[in-house]
């Protein structure tokens, strides 16, 4: 299975979770006036809209580079990162104002309802099988190399945890009655600022691979370690790294023996590329300007 093929997989399944948790969330919600579980299942509702972007962008992605886009399409599978943090975001925001109205009407004296056990049942489904769901998505998009599956993984993760903090508000104020009720609503407003945390890192990557962020310090050192294992090459400078989906592209200036014929010159670059793409993956873009050593 190529692939285009298996990350389609794999969002589909989590699609298809998502569906149903966030059909079972609402039910248990009102059904069980709780404000924690509507949130809950509203983060729900974007997870199964950004698996939606995924399917979208990573089609695109996939296509090979053309007369508009020499470097091939990858950085659409960026944008769809992108959009899935952003879409986190929102529902972090929702959540937060959502269990913060509840809170004030709570200090102004309003008794607020206490929440019935099938919210609290419909948060232990829901991290169970979204914890599932995380550790499947995101074991196969780090085999594929996929940002926006790890990045869509992550969103399985951290409706875990929301459902984790949406149990705990909505068992406390079960179990503690209706002069604790106000913990339903404190639930939310804590896995909102939950939810703001993983959107954070979710945009700084894709913010970074957008505006052309180098790789890391290590990554660099890395490259200029197997350009220098090879004796006849000495001198890596001008070193240029970028990501470009799940590529990455490698731009370097070395230095060779003027006096070399131009064959073992190119055979010298070739055998770089080869280890470089051994360490980044095949389709890594390498390009090397070989210079005369002064």
């Amino acid at each position: 299975m190529n692939r285009e093929k298996e990350i389609y997989r794999v969002t589909l399944v989590g699609s298809a979770g998502n569906l149903v948790l966030l059909t079972f969330k609402f039910v248990a919600g009102v059904l069980g006036h709780s404000a924690a579980m509507i949130a809950d299942a509203v983060h729900s509702l974007s997870d199964f809209f950004t698996d939606l972007v995924v399917l979208l962008f990573v089609k695109v992605s996939a296509r090979p580079q053309d007369e508009t886009h020499d470097y091939g399409h990858g950085k659409f599978e960026t944008l769809a990162t992108l959009f899935i943090g952003l879409a986190l975001v929102g529902a972090a925001i929702g959540i937060i104002v959502s269990g913060a109205v509840k809170f004030a009407h709570w200090l102004q004296g309003e008794t607020l309802e206490v929440p019935g056990k099938l919210a609290l049942w419909a948060a232990l489904v829901s991290i169970l099988v979204k914890e599932m769901l995380y550790r499947y998505t995101v074991a196969r998009g780090r085999k594929l190399d996929s940002q926006a599956v790890v990045a869509n993984a992550w969103h399985h993760r951290s409706d875990a945890l929301s459902s984790i903090g949406a149990a705990i508000g909505i068992g406390g104020a079960i179990l503690l009655g209706e002069r604790w009720a106000v913990l339903d609503p404190l639930a939310s407003i804590v896995v909102g600022g939950m939810l703001l945390k993983v959107a954070y890192e979710l945009l700084r990557g894709s913010f970074g691979e957008l505006t052309d962020q180098s790789l890391s310090a290590e990554e660099e050192r890395a490259i200029e370690d197997i350009i220098n294992a090879f004796p006849e090459v000495s001198e890596p400078h001008n070193l240029r790294t970028r990501r470009i989906g799940s590529r990455v592209a490698i731009e370097a200036h070395v230095r060779m023996d003027g006096a070399l014929p131009l064959h073992d010159v190119h055979e010298q670059a070739s055998a770089i590329e080869r280890r470089l793409k051994e360490l980044f993956g095949p389709d890594t873009l390498v390009t090397l300007h070989m210079e005369p050593k002064k």
